[in-house]
């Protein structure tokens, strides 16, 4: 959980694994299921955790080990039931304790800051409506929005178990370096 690197392109995808991401998911905007498996077929073999985002039927026909939902996506019953790891989107103390109640396994929690990579987000919460909603649930919380190095060590340190990024992915080795390095400090 330390690391998710979000990214829509293999080659972003082996680049982040080979600097340190620990979870993989393939974020795709408007493909359809059958678009999203074929070009999600070689993420399997990347050597880490391979999310899905937003389709729990491609996530099932491709063998990924979980799918990401956001507020307004349904199948979260049917991806648990599938034994999938679920990882759900929460903006707030609220939203994350109904996604544990729902069987998340662990919550992507944000944004932390404004983000261009998704214009339509909730206002950014901060690293205090972060540590909020860490604090207050008992599975792992992933940061999200605005996420880089310089920041991702302060994310960690309010109670993160690790971020989520997009733009970032291809510096995961300055961002475990700074994750690695707030863990230890914990």
């Amino acid at each position: 959980m330390r690391l998710h690197a979000l990214v829509d392109d293999l080659a972003i995808a082996r680049a982040a694994v080979d600097g340190g991401a620990t979870v993989v998911q393939l974020r795709v905007k408007d493909a359809t299921t059958d678009e999203l498996v074929e070009r999600g077929r070689p993420f399997r073999d990347l050597g880490a955790t391979f999310v899905v985002n937003d389709d729990v039927e491609a996530a099932l026909r491709l063998g990924a080990d979980g799918v990401h939902l956001g507020q307004d996506d349904e199948g979260a019953d049917r991806a648990v039931a599938e034994g999938l790891l679920l990882g759900l989107s929460a903006w707030d103390v609220g939203q994350a304790l109904a996604a544990e109640r729902a069987g998340a396994g662990y919550l992507g929690v944000g944004p932390i800051w404004s983000t261009p990579s998704k214009p339509d987000a909730e206002r950014p919460i901060g690293l205090d409506g972060l540590a909020g909603v860490s604090d207050a649930v008992g599975i792992p919380v992933v940061a999200i929005g605005g996420i880089d190095a310089t920041n991702a060590g302060a994310c960690v340190a309010a109670g993160a178990a690790g971020v989520a990024v997009i733009r970032a992915a291809r510096d995961a080795r300055a961002l475990r370096k700074a994750i690695d390095g707030a863990l230890a400090a914990r």
